[in-house]
């Protein structure tokens, strides 16, 4: 279960020209030095090259003060969380996460039969640390993504040292930092470097729109990434995703210049729900998440008949809808259509297309 697979289950082929801001996606790409590097290694597409990975996992933990079997590389950031949850959770160890939250865990958690305890954000849209603690005595894997995918909100530093500071002792706290490069929060990298019971997640799925390429990492202790690594074999990832992702990590400015153009145009967006009157939560992400007053599901289905395809129900909030940050254009597309959506004058509201899409892997 993917962000891809979830976003893309009922729309898998989208109409000429249409705005597609459902699946979290960066619209820009692969940087130009990134698709430099996939044009130079694709001639050496039939080999494995195992010597790109250890290149990337040692750039990688050169700049983040790691010793390099600290670090994992996989085809994206969902392969190990699903083997984290293999390997920490039973029917004697629950998986704890967020509601709502990125659904991907809890949906590994039917194949180890663990039981699946879902916790409320805080009214600041944090997770409720202290309620997953006291919603689970018997947990095996907290799952905490920072920001939060769908609210693109923060949970801070010291809520989730608090976590690890007083969840069971042999339970594992998972933080997916998929989104960390769109806000200005520290990472929890940190806890790594001091040998806590913490697996990170990274992907260069997002910021350095690399989704359709597949590269991620997870880092952590030794013995930790041991657990993950029973389930997961021996990987192998694509030599063209390794080396734009080389690539795109020795880049000084890559990180910052792409936060900014995502803040800008999020912001902007952001100015214009308010000026409009439309309620929305804020985000520190490339995804936000608005209030129609009304079930997601009309509002989907309305925005779709104006070609304008936005994110999935979390039935959570059931009267939220997920947007993703696209371009400037994409994004003013997206106001002009949920104006009409929302004052019931656009054309075909209530009527949904049903174009048909190969789903995403992970």
């Amino acid at each position: 279960m993917t962000e891809p697979m979830l976003a893309r289950a009922n729309v898998k082929v989208f109409p000429k020209d249409a705005v597609v801001i459902d699946a979290n996606e960066n619209p820009l790409g692969p940087s130009a030095a990134a698709r430099q590097a996939i044009a130079e290694i694709t001639p050496q597409g039939g080999r494995y090259s195992l010597g790109l990975t250890e290149e990337l996992i040692a750039t990688f933990a050169q700049r983040e003060g790691l010793k390099p079997e600290y670090v994992r590389v996989f085809p994206g950031s969902s392969s190990p969380l699903h083997y984290a949850v293999l390997a920490y959770t039973s029917p004697q160890a629950s998986y704890v996460t967020a509601d709502p939250g990125f659904e991907a865990g809890m949906g590994c958690a039917e194949f180890t039969r663990a039981r699946v305890v879902k916790v409320g954000l805080t009214k600041t849209y944090a997770h409720d640390v202290k309620g997953m603690l006291a919603a689970a005595p018997d947990a095996g894997l907290f799952y905490v993504c920072t920001p939060n995918n769908p609210t693109g909100t923060l949970t801070s530093h010291s809520d989730i040292e608090y976590l690890l500071e007083n969840k069971p002792k042999k339970s594992v706290l998972l933080v997916d930092e998929a989104y960390i490069h769109f806000s200005d929060a520290p990472s929890v990298v940190d806890l790594v470097k001091a040998d806590k019971d913490v697996i990170l997640l990274r992907t260069f799925s997002k910021i350095y729109g690399m989704a359709g390429l597949r590269c991620g990492l997870a880092i952590g202790r030794p013995d930790l990434l041991a657990g993950i690594d029973q389930y997961a074999g021996w990987v192998a990832v694509p030599v063209t995703a390794v080396a734009a992702a080389s690539v795109s990590l020795k880049d000084p400015q890559l990180v910052g210049e792409r936060k900014r153009i995502n803040t800008v145009i999020r912001e902007e967006t952001f100015q214009w729900l308010e000026r409009s009157g439309y309620s929305y939560i804020p985000s520190q992400s490339n995804c936000f998440m608005v209030e129609t007053k009304r079930p997601a599901k009309q509002v989907i289905a309305a925005l779709a008949a104006q070609n304008v395809f936005i994110g999935r129900i979390f039935p959570a909030l059931p009267t939220h809808v997920r947007i993703t940050v696209g371009t400037r254009d994409e994004m003013d597309r997206f106001q002009a259509a949920f104006r009409k959506v929302m004052d019931g004058t656009a054309m075909g509201a209530g009527q949904s297309r049903t174009p048909t899409r190969r789903i995403g892997t992970a």
